[in-house]
């Protein structure tokens, strides 16, 4: 990584953390809480054609820090944002081989924000599908274990875009330390 050449002062990284983009996939919908959120804090976003995930990141061109152009982390880091458990069903059971290629074939970092719900509201099948609590277990166990998906409930879906933005910039932190 490019940046990583460079041994930056702490002013500059917070410089740097504070500049980044969110990149939000073309295909991405019902997202206008994420987007409100990013307007409210003034955080720069843009609509991206995203191979894996949902959200990833982007650091401006910044020739003050010898950033001469837009880098981009869409193939180190993504967050797959699903709205509920029932969206997250279907992924699992009607178009699993989608889904399981998709996690498989992304090498970078894998977050999984599951909106409207929690952990308990799976264990207890609280949710609008014939997907067994059982069934729907194993597979959130397995693609945790097989692809290192990292798992996040929000129940409430209002902090989604605290979440994604917390996601990125902690993630170029520990990159630039």
């Amino acid at each position: 990584m490019i940046l990583s050449l460079y041994k930056y002062t702490d002013k500059e990284l917070e410089q740097l953390v504070k500049s980044i983009g969110i990149l939000v996939d073309t295909r991405e919908k019902q997202n206008s809480h994420i987007i409100e959120w990013l307007n409210k804090k003034k955080i720069p976003h843009k609509s991206k054609a995203l191979s894996n995930g949902d959200y990833s990141f982007y650091v401006p061109a910044n020739p003050d820090l010898n950033i001469d152009r837009d880098l981009y982390f869409d193939h180190k880091i993504m967050v797959e944002r699903k709205g509920s458990l029932e969206e997250l069903s279907g992924n699992f059971s009607q178009s699993r081989a989608r889904f399981e290629e998709e996690m498989a074939t992304y090498s970078g970092i894998k977050y999984l924000l599951v909106e409207n719900a929690n952990y308990q509201d799976v264990v207890d099948g609280k949710y609008d599908t014939k997907f067994s609590n059982k069934a729907y277990l194993a597979s959130l166990h397995t693609f945790n274990q097989r692809y290192g998906l990292q798992l996040m409930f929000m129940p409430d879906p209002s902090y989604s875009g605290w979440f994604i933005y917390g996601v990125f910039t902690y993630y170029l932190k520990h990159k630039l330390r």
